[in-house]
């Protein structure tokens, strides 16, 4: 008796079920990858790869890495709640709830901190990175900063602290300063609160 031989059921193409799935699976790899290793250098071959997809599922979804950055780049409305929040309040420890607030996001819950690492990784060479990230300073910490007080030089100041807190997070986690990277939350507060402090809080007269 001769057995019967079935024939190898067929390659599956295009598509692989579950397209919101699919599209959410290439947005996380493509945050990370943006994140790490920076726009210019994050190629779609790559977030195929890390997604478990071909290159050419990634080209149906986004037609560019250009689309597909700006797809990641979306921040949630409670991140940027939280750094708005942390000007609530009276000028009492205003610099340590701004420092804290501000590492909170940036170095928190993947979620958050992956697409700012990426517009900041990306503002370098990339318009759209570099444009998203003047504008979530300037809509989160420069007018809820000037919101706080009448004084000519608020903006200014919300402007010099936030250039602060962003060189801090370029040092720790772009340029990797040692001593910046090695060093834990609370002590970074506690140093940088009072400079923060004295830039947003007007001396009294």
């Amino acid at each position: 008796m001769t057995a019967r031989i079935r024939p190898a059921p067929e390659q599956r193409r295009g598509r692989r079920p579950g397209t919101s799935t699919t599209r959410q699976s290439i947005l996380d790899a493509a945050r990370a990858r943006f994140a790490s290793a920076g726009f210019a250098a994050t190629t779609i071959r790559q977030v195929a790869s890390d997604a478990g997809v071909d290159a050419a599922l990634v080209m149906q979804f986004f037609r560019s890495k250009d689309e597909l950055f700006g797809a990641v780049m979306s921040i949630s409305p409670d991140t940027l709640a939280r750094l708005t929040r942390a000007f609530d309040g009276p000028d009492e420890h205003l610099g340590e709830r701004v420092v804290r607030a501000f590492l909170d996001v940036w170095e928190g819950a993947a979620q958050d901190s992956q697409p700012l690492m990426a517009m900041l990784r990306g503002a370098v060479v990339n318009e759209q990175a570099n444009a998203q990230l003047r504008d979530f300073i300037q809509a989160r910490l420069l007018n809820a900063a000037g919101a706080r007080t009448a004084d000519d030089n608020a903006v200014l100041r919300a402007g010099l602290a936030s250039s602060m807190l962003v060189g801090l997070v370029m040092g720790r986690q772009i340029v990797g300063v040692p001593t910046l990277a090695g060093a834990d939350t609370e002590t970074l507060v506690a140093l940088v609160a009072p400079a923060i402090q004295s830039v947003l809080t007007p001396k009294s007269h």
